[in-house]
């Protein structure tokens, strides 16, 4: 896999640490089927460095109304932005089913961009 999504969860001190680790444990395989399209199939074989999650507590200047905002960003492709809404709307639909989390947003970017990771 070569698109390496990035995901930023930005989190009030409410939510459980056990909650968030769930998250972090599903997100990986959620997020790859997410973006998964015809010109970078997810083929079920998460390897470090595939799916980057950085969990980010509010700060005290913070202004949300969500317990948890997910952001994902991924390369952009055509099928990828014919359909990003469902996309996004699936992933909701598959992190509440995984996770129990309710009081959540998820935003699904998909900029031109460019990845390098080495050997």
């Amino acid at each position: 896999m070569s698109r390496t999504p990035l995901v930023e969860v930005t989190y009030a001190p409410a939510v459980p640490e056990t909650q968030l680790r769930e998250l972090g444990s599903v997100l990986p395989h959620l997020v790859s089927l997410a973006v998964e399209c015809p010109e970078e199939p997810y083929d079920g074989d998460l390897q470090p460095g595939d799916v980057e999650i950085r969990f980010r507590p509010l700060g005290p200047l913070n202004r949300s109304g969500l317990t948890v905002v997910i952001e994902i960003k991924s390369k952009w492709s055509a099928s990828r932005e014919a359909n990003r809404q469902e996309r996004v709307d699936a992933l909701h639909t598959d992190i509440r089913a995984a996770t129990g989390l309710v009081d959540f947003g998820v935003h699904l970017s998909l900029p031109s961009g460019a990845w390098s990771q080495g050997d």
